[in-house]
């Protein structure tokens, strides 16, 4: 074949080329152009013009080249030409033959199909970076070629540069990601609660999913707390950004939260510490949460939220409510009192916590994300780890997901029959003064001995009342209420009053008339404690496990 019949454009040869479309300056006038000698392809020393690029053999050319150059002729692409650094890189080719044959290292790499959409739209088409059955790595340009003047079929330049050494970094860069992420996931799923505490009155079950492989891990965290006769407190949460750092502060929140938890402070102060807590941690770090507080006895959960997404409870026939207020800004931006609300959760209703990996989607508004849980929420059934389940696929949620997605689902169960027997409660109001006393315990005996409770168990839970009672009328203002109630685990016994002074265990001394009541209840209850109400007033409970039945 004849190569000069062939017009390559070869990378760089578009700016050399202009110097063919330069008219010549006649003698008298040189020296007046803008360009100076040196750039019109003349020598500096006037021993007569360079050949120009038509000149050059181009077969020569092409040969030198050390990128890989391949020329395709036709419709069925047959190989006209290949240069050295071709047949070096994928040994000697035979030419007439078709590109499936001659060059299966092409078709191996899924080119040609590109040659035909080269010759079809006459433009260049590039594939980068691909890995040859050499072990290294190409980006292939395909441009057309156009055939001078005799009717033929047209042709196709296969161009291809040596991009190892870039697609090697490239793949080293990804390994490193891919370490950063696995290490971000180890770390952000050793923070999360590995089993969780499993409250008398609530069946709970959680998940956690990261987001994809091409997505850095976030800090989106979730923790169920037993904080004691009877409460239980259930936190959720979102750090802003991704990676280590989002993951590590987490984990700090997180502890944070359960140790303020155990002071058994209203939802709304909880979040004021981890406010606190998080500016100091990182005060260029926000992260949203809601702190929830479940009561079997008052039926309600109370909450407050810092800039999360709204609590959702679905009743006992089908219809979901959505807590939308009160709620303050992220944690971490300082300066604002957050304050507490609450929503029914009656026997028989399903709550769900979760963060804006679940409902958040792009070119879509947050509340259609919002309304679709809810509509997923109310056709859901079955046990808290099903409906968990079911919320995620609802959802959309798969392993490439885009953002991390953390869910936490408690279920009140409505128990009735045999079950229900095993939770149940009493309560008396305590009126009058010291003679609120023996009627405390002959309320509690009488409670105690209906609910069948072997005797060493009725003495310690009258022992109890009798102590609680006592200080209460002794140190407490009215209104005053004693409340028993068992579950199928423990025994609590709990005494309110209108005064928010909070008791604490303290050694009497042996002259001392008082003193003594905390310390009895501490030595006898396998737990005690005390919190404020939120009419003002204290609340002071202990609690007995009960005797596991025999098989």
């Amino acid at each position: 074949m004849n190569f000069t019949r062939w017009s390559a454009r070869l990378p760089g040869t578009q700016r050399r080329a202009a110097a063919r479309t330069e008219t010549a300056v006649p003698p008298d006038r040189r020296g007046e152009g803008s360009v100076p000698a040196a750039r019109t392809g003349g020598p500096a020393d006037g021993s007569g013009p360079l050949p120009a690029v038509d000149a050059l053999p181009a077969r020569d050319v092409l040969d030198r080249v050390p990128a890989l150059v391949a020329l395709l002729h036709g419709p069925d692409h047959r190989l006209a030409y290949v240069n050295e650094a071709y047949t070096t890189a994928f040994g000697t080719r035979p030419t007439g033959a078709p590109a499936r044959e001659a060059l299966p290292e092409l078709a191996g790499l899924g080119l040609l199909p590109l040659l035909d959409q080269v010759l079809r739209s006459g433009r260049p088409r590039t594939l980068k970076s691909r890995r040859a059955v050499d072990g290294r790595s190409y980006t292939f340009t395909c441009t057309p070629v156009a055939e001078g003047g005799d009717g033929g079929d047209g042709a196709v330049l296969v161009f291809a540069t040596d991009v190892t050494d870039h697609a090697e970094a490239a793949e080293r860069l990804r390994a490193s990601e891919r370490r950063q992420r696995e290490t971000a996931v180890t770390l952000q799923r050793s923070l999360l609660p590995q089993d969780l505490e499993e409250p008398d009155d609530l069946r709970i079950a959680a998940t956690y999913q990261p987001g994809g492989t091409e997505a850095a891990v976030g800090g989106d965290w979730y923790d169920v707390i037993t904080l004691g006769g009877g409460r239980t407190a259930l936190v959720i949460g979102d750090v802003m950004g991704r990676g280590v750092r989002a993951a590590a502060v987490m984990g700090q929140l997180r502890t944070g939260a359960r140790a303020y938890a155990r002071l058994d402070l209203p939802p709304h102060e909880v979040l004021q510490l981890l406010d606190g807590l998080a500016t100091e941690i990182d005060p260029h770090q926000i992260a949203t949460c809601v702190y929830a507080v479940h009561d079997p006895n008052e039926g309600r959960l109370v909450y407050a939220s810092a800039g999360h997404l709204p609590i959702l409870v679905r009743d006992e026939n089908g219809t979901v409510s959505r807590a939308d207020e009160p709620t303050g800004p992220p944690l971490g931006t300082g300066g604002w009192m957050h304050s507490s609300g609450s929503i029914a959760l009656a026997p028989g209703s399903t709550a769900v916590l979760y963060t804006d990996g679940l409902v958040e989607r792009r070119n879509e508004d947050l509340d259609e994300g919002i309304a679709a849980l809810e509509r997923a929420l109310a056709g859901a059934t079955g046990s808290p780890q099903v409906i968990c389940d079911r919320l995620v696929r609802s959802a959309g949620v798969t392993a490439d997901h885009d953002d991390d997605v953390a869910v936490l689902v408690l279920q009140h169960p409505a128990r009735t029959g045999p079950d229900g027997d095993l939770f149940r409660g009493a309560a008396l109001d305590l009126l009058g003064g010291v003679e609120a006393a023996p009627r405390a315990r002959a309320f509690a005996s009488g409670v105690l001995t209906s609910w069948r409770f072997p005797t060493e168990l009725h003495d310690l839970g009258v022992l109890a009342t009798s102590e609680l009672v006592a200080n209460s009328l002794q140190h407490g203002t009215p209104p005053m209420r004693l409340r028993l109630r068992r579950t199928d685990r423990r025994l609590i016994v709990e005494v309110t009053d209108g005064d928010d002074h909070l008791p604490r265990r303290r050694r009497a001394e042996p002259a001392d008339e008082s003193g003594r009541g905390i310390a009895i209840v501490a030595t006898i209850a396998s737990a005690w404690g005390c919190r404020r109400t939120p009419d003002g007033g204290k609340a002071v409970w202990c609690e007995f496990p009960l005797p596991k039945p025999r098989p």
